[in-house]
C-alpha cells in the first residue's frame, strides 16, 4: 500500500531536498533543530519512500497500515518536510514553520490536525511506550501492520525508556519496530560527557530486544537493515535498531558538533549550506 517505492539514486535526490528544506526552515524563523534533522534525513525519506505501507489518504485510527511515531519531536522540520515531499499535505505550507497559528509547531501537535502526525511528542521519553500501545492495539486486532518510533540517543536517559523497553518484551510486541538515533550529541554536549550510554546492544539484547546497527547516513546500508528488521518482526521479540548517524551530516559546517543541536544558520550560513544540498530538480517551496 505504500504509494511510492523509488530507486537509490531517486531516494538521495529527494533526502538532499529534504535537507534544503530543513535549513531553510528553520534560517526563515531563526529557530529549530537543524543537526538532529540533517542527521536522520535518509531514515525518514526510507521510511516513508521505500519501507512502510501506508494509505496515501491519511486516516487518524491507522487501521491496516504501518505507523510511524517520532519520539524526539524536536527533530520536526524533517519529519515536516518529509510528510510533504510524500503528499500528505501542500509543500508550499513548510513556510509556516513555527509561526504564530501555523499547523508546523516547533514540536508535532495534533490539535492542529496536520496528516501525518498521531500524537503530540517533544516530552522526551514518551515515543517509546506510545508506539509500543499503537502495536499492541494493532495485535489485539489482528492488523499485522508494522509500528515504528524513532528515538534520540540522549533522549534514552530518560527512565521512561527503559520501563518501555522492558514492557515490550515482556509482552512480546514482536511488530514493534524502534530506532534509535545514534549520533553521540544532545543539546549540551556528547552524551559520553552527559551521561554515557554504555552498551546499549547488549543492554537492549538483556531486555530481550531482537538488535541490528548500521550507518543511517548511507541508504545501501540502512535500507538492508530495516529490510532485516522487518523481517525479524512477528518472532516474539519486539527489534531495536540501533542507526548510527552524524549531526548535520549533509552540511559540512554542522556535520558532528552538538552546536548544531538547536541553532538555525544565519544567510551567509544558509548559502554555504545550499551549496552543497545540491538538488538536479529542486522545488524549494
Amino acid at each position: 500500500m505504500n504509494p511510492h517505492n523509488k530507486s537509490i539514486e531517486e531516494l538521495k535526490d529527494i533526502a538532499a531536498q529534504v535537507r534544503r528544506d530543513i535549513v531553510r526552515m528553520v534560517h526563515a524563523v531563526n529557530s529549530g533543530h537543524p543537526g538532529g534533522s540533517l542527521g536522520c534525513t535518509d531514515y525518514f525519506v526510507s521510511l516513508y519512500f521505500k519501507v512502510m505501507n501506508y494509505s496515501p489518504k491519511f486516516n487518524m485510527d491507522g487501521q491496516g497500515e504501518d505507523l510511524f511515531f517520532l519520539s524526539n519531536g524536536h527533530i520536526s522540520p524533517v519529519w515536516y518536510s518529509t510528510l510533504a515531499r510524500a503528499g500528505f499535505f501542500d509543500v508550499k505550507e513548510l513556510a509556516t514553520f513555527r509561526k504564530l497559528n501555523s499547523r508546523l509547531q516547533g514540536h508535532p501537535a495534533t490539535e492542529e490536525g496536520l496528516e501525518g502526525i498521531r500524537v503530540a511528542s517533544g516530552s522526551l521519553g514518551q515515543g517509546l511506550s506510545v508506539a509500543t500501545g499503537a502495536a499492541q492495539v494493532k495485535k489485539l486486532n489482528k492488523d499485522n501492520s508494522l509500528v515504528y518510533v524513532l528515538m534520540g540517543d540522549g533522549e534514552v536517559e530518560e527512565g521512561q525508556v527503559w520501563e518501555a523497553a522492558m514492557y515490550a518484551a515482556h509482552h512480546k510486541v514482536d511488530n514493534l519496530i524502534a530506532t534509535i538515533d545514534l549520533n553521540g550529541q544532545q543539546i549540551d554536549g556528547s552524551t559520553e560527557e552527559v551521561m554515557g550510554l554504555g552498551d546499549l546492544r547488549k543492554k537492549f539484547e538483556a531486555f530481550g530486544w531482537h538488535v541490528l546497527e548500521a550507518n543511517g547516513n548511507q541508504f545501501e546500508t540502512l535500507l538492508p537493515a530495516l529490510d532485516e528488521a522487518k523481517a525479524a518482526t512477528g518472532k516474539g521479540k519486539p527489534v531495536m535498531l540501533l542507526m548510527h548517524t552524524e549531526m548535520g551530516y549533509g552540511v559540512d559546517f554542522m556535520m558532528g558538533s552538538h552546536k548544531w543541536h538547536g541553532v538555525a544558520p544565519n544567510d551567509e550560513q544558509l548559502e554555504i549550506a545550499l551549496q552543497q544540498l545540491m538538488v538536479k530538480h529542486a522545488s524549494d517551496y
